[in-house]
């Protein structure tokens, strides 16, 4: 489970580099495999065939018999050794048994231990004093010889050559599957930045283009999307044009009453022509959501101010809190209209189930977030992805005495928090006690 989680977290999360590891993890692999063998059999078989040839030539030449008197036998080594380019010393000390090698000399582990296996009398190998000679030291019948050749004899011959063009072939291969891999994921890449866009209530000219399946994807997505703004097109105009109709007869309404003598009759009748009134420009409102309009770089503490201000012109109990932020000048590129129209949904929804009303405002390195708690009711956990949905009203606002409205303002206030590319989360005020909804906009 470990591994499992170790994987998840390290391995890349781009469609390139997976591609890249899928490409290069088989490539070095077989590589090293390779690589094995390679060494396997020339380093292991090569040098065990030469140092055997070694271990004859110095059994022959050590194969004579030397007395402390008779300085011929000693003669007849050298005789024996200067024509195949040994060395033999005789030296009077004996010499510490041990073997001296690099830890990276591969070769010179074979052929220690081949030479340890036909020569009689090995006591210790130098192979690291000179990397060009091999020394080792031989004890016969109480004499001790200090043998000499060159490695050469020994061991293969630049044999990292053939490893070192390999693994430059490789890399040389990989790169250039890396090239035609970033032509390929290029259109998916433009196809993921343009469906981004495009919810976020932008536009990119895309073009579909790369393999069959890339381009299929990118036609189905400009499908979609001709199909998704046709359909908000056709919503757009129903509720602007059904909207726009009423304002007529509910002007004409007014302007009777208005005309009328005062009393309780005629009050209960303004206050409906009232409440239809906002509801005709609550479906307004929803039918526009943020269409047209330009993004623009804003200060969300001054923002915050200002709608404030507008609602404690209504006696609205409200204050801000930007102690995340403190005095540090935070920007947001989004569209300043609708995202007012938004919190202020939330702070008019605030006002009516609630007498007390926080404005947070946080800020990390990649979301600024819009926070209104209030101490109302609030809305029941079960119930909250429903209080989102347009036209959706709850127990609380179907009560008049508590509070009436479309359904439409969290749905509007949700509505432009994803055209911004960001979400509307409900949840529980812990201070207050009562909803807590947060608008969340990417930076």
């Amino acid at each position: 489970m470990l591994h499992t989680n170790w994987l998840k977290k390290n391995l890349p999360k781009s469609l390139l580099g997976r591609s890249i590891l899928i490409l290069a993890i088989p490539i070095l692999l077989i590589q090293a495999v390779i690589t094995v063998i390679f060494i396997d059999r020339l380093y292991g078989d090569v040098t065990i065939g030469k140092t055997t040839d070694i271990a004859r030539e110095i059994n022959f030449i050590l194969d004579t018999k030397i007395f402390k008197d008779d300085s011929y036998p000693l003669q007849d080594i050298h005789a024996k050794s200067q024509p195949l380019s040994i060395t033999v010393k005789l030296n009077e000390k004996p010499y510490v048994a041990g073997d001296k090698y690099a830890f990276f000399d591969i070769s010179g582990r074979y052929l220690i231990r081949s030479l340890r296996s036909q020569v009689t009398g090995l006591s210790s190998i130098d192979l690291s004093s000179d990397e060009t000679i091999l020394n080792f030291w031989v004890s016969r019948e109480g004499n001790n010889f200090d043998v000499s050749l060159s490695r050469r004899r020994a061991t293969a011959e630049n044999p990292h050559q053939l490893l070192v063009a390999g693994f430059l072939a490789s890399c040389l291969f990989i790169s250039i599957a890396v090239i035609f891999l970033r032509n390929q994921i290029r259109p998916i890449r433009l196809l993921a930045k343009s469906a981004e866009a495009f919810g976020k209530g932008n536009k990119i000219l895309f073009s579909p283009s790369g393999a069959t399946e890339v381009r299929q994807a990118g036609h189905a997505f400009i499908s979609m999307q001709s199909r998704i703004e046709r359909h908000l097109e056709q919503r757009t105009t129903m509720l602007s044009g059904v909207s726009h109709d009423l304002r007529t007869p509910l002007t004409r309404m007014k302007l009777s009453l208005s005309l009328m003598n005062e009393s309780e009759f005629l009050k209960d009748l303004k206050r409906d022509v009232t409440e239809m009134e906002s509801i005709v420009n609550e479906f307004l409102a929803f039918s526009r959501g943020d269409n047209g309009e330009k993004f623009a770089v804003i200060e969300p503490k001054q923002l915050i101010k200002s709608l404030i201000r507008d609602q404690r012109r209504v006696n609205h109990n409200v204050s801000a809190n930007f102690d995340n932020i403190g005095s540090e000048t935070i920007k947001l590129k989004c569209r300043e209209l609708a995202l007012s129209r938004a919190i202020n949904n939330l702070l008019s929804n605030s006002a009516r189930y609630s007498n007390k009303t926080y404005v947070i405002v946080t800020a990390t390195i990649k979301t600024v977030s819009f926070i209104v708690e209030d101490s109302g009711p609030g809305i029941p956990k079960d119930q909250r992805e429903k209080a989102v949905n347009p036209f959706e009203r709850l127990d609380a606002a179907r009560n008049q005495n508590k509070g009436s409205g479309t359904g439409l303002g969290l749905a509007i206030a949700a509505d432009i928090a994803h055209s911004h590319g960001g979400k509307l989360v409900l949840g529980h005020s812990v201070d207050l006690g009562g909803l807590k909804a947060e608008i969340q906009i990417p930076r």
